[in-house]
């Protein structure tokens, strides 16, 4: 966003061939033992062939949900070894690094030199590792996981991929550079690894409720994680340490979490896209500067081909009605996705073993290093990705949009992620009463 707070469409770096060259020099130079070339080779090629190797881990980011994500990988196995992290806050870093080497003080085996902190660390963590973990602001992780994937390495990336048109494209061409050069890259969309999921969903495939014709799906909850403000801390720098409420870094709401829910629509309308949606949004219940600038309540229209209508909705309020369903409606009868249920002329129940999907992810991962045998979560990340966007854009605007339009606009939120850090001037500032400035609905100008 612009410094009098409308939304701007600013293009990209071309084709990022700079940032990319600058990324393979300074890999280069990293200190993890091995030039680019052969170690690429060798992770991509031979890395656990003989099924008896270590699989060296990086994290590129040390929140909770990275953090989370290093335990389950650790957890799949004793070959799993954390080499390396790095965050942009050291005591962020360091937390995690304590939190992990406790659980786990046999495969944490990250040394002080290997601790590293600052913007320039995600390269570092890529030469020493096999595989990285990439959790951090979401306006990184198409850059990462490309850098990642450019230099040979398997990657898992947490959701969402992208908070823009922009970065989701960004993220489908890294899962096809991936696919080429036979790299796993799975994706934080945690859903797909769900038991229940898969086998109720596979039912609604086979027709056990006719013809979908309409879903409702919602991610309703209290504010997610509000970090007050640190007085030594700048105004750019206390907007990464509380990112997930800034757009320019995280893209609100539809995107962070109901992005989960159009995921697993996708999946129930077998890889659908949208034709176009149209939302509502704004803020009624949550101010002060801790909830920077996104929404506390959106509603997302979705159609879809042949007709079929998907009600999304999402909330961060206190105080109010908790629900993550989906509920889906057909010509023959309905499904509770989450209780694994279906109703009508089939009568159903999902009665067998309910799993930890985060961690199904990681074993998935992990399982595919050691057997040679790629995982590649392309077909789906950058697209659902794409249409949470979609429908953020379209709360945003307040007008109607095309999948088409959106997947093809040059929109992204403030400056690419290779111009941002701590020196960058804050995109959006607070008024007067502590509250910084939302988009309008219809006011705001919007180049899509």
């Amino acid at each position: 966003m612009k410094h009098s707070q409308t939304v701007s469409s600013r293009k990209p770096l071309r084709g990022v061939e700079r940032p990319r060259r600058e990324f393979l020099k300074n890999l280069a130079s990293a200190g993890c033992g091995a030039t680019v070339g052969a170690y690429a080779l060798s992770v991509a090629r031979s890395a656990h062939a003989a099924g008896h190797a270590e699989i060296k881990i990086g994290m590129i980011g040390c929140g909770g949900r990275c953090t989370g994500a290093a335990a389950q990988a650790l957890s799949t196995g004793p070959d799993v070894k954390l080499v390396a992290m790095t965050d942009i806050f050291e005591n962020r870093a360091r937390a995690s690094l304590a939190n992990l080497k406790k659980q786990f003080p046999e495969q944490v085996l990250v040394d002080e030199d290997h601790l590293f902190i600052g913007f320039d660390g995600f390269t570092k963590v890529i030469q020493c590792a096999d595989a990285v973990l990439i959790a951090c602001a979401s306006k990184f992780h198409p850059m990462y996981m490309e850098a990642a994937i450019e230099a040979g390495r398997h990657v898992f990336v947490e959701k969402p991929h992208g908070i823009d048109p922009v970065g989701a494209r960004r993220t489908q061409r890294a899962c096809d550079l991936a696919k080429e050069k036979g790299l796993s890259v799975i994706s934080g969309l945690q859903s797909r690894y769900d038991f229940c999921f898969q086998e109720t969903i596979k039912r609604i495939h086979d027709g056990a409720i006719g013809d979908v014709v309409a879903i409702q799906t919602m991610f309703l909850r209290g504010p997610y994680q509000l970090v007050g403000r640190d007085p030594k801390l700048t105004e750019t720098q206390y907007q990464f340490s509380n990112w997930y409420h800034f757009c320019w870094l995280s893209g609100d709401d539809v995107v962070q979490s109901l992005v989960h829910n159009v995921d697993r629509v996708a999946w129930v309308l077998q890889e659908q896209r949208p034709i176009w949606c149209f939302g509502l949004g704004g803020r009624s219940a949550s101010f002060g500067e801790v909830f920077g600038d996104m929404y506390d309540h959106h509603t997302v229209v979705y159609e879809y081909p042949n007709g079929v209508h998907v009600y999304a909705l999402c909330r961060t309020q206190a105080n109010t009605y908790g629900n993550y369903n989906d509920l889906i409606f057909g010509t023959k009868g309905r499904c509770n996705l989450f209780a694994g249920r279906i109703e009508g002329e089939v009568n159903w129940r999902y009665t067998a073993r309910r799993n930890d999907a985060h961690r199904e992810v990681q074993q998935v991962f992990m399982d595919s290093i050691r057997k040679g045998e790629p995982v590649n979560s392309g077909h789906y990340m950058a697209s659902s990705t794409m249409v949470a966007v979609l429908g953020q854009l379209a709360c945003y605007c307040g007008k109607e949009l095309t999948y088409e339009q959106v997947s093809k606009s040059e929109f992204q939120f403030g400056p690419p992620p290779e111009e941002s850090n701590f020196d960058t001037p804050p995109p959006v500032l607070p008024d007067a009463t502590g509250n910084y400035p939302l988009p309008k609905p219809g006011i705001t100008e919007f180049k899509i």
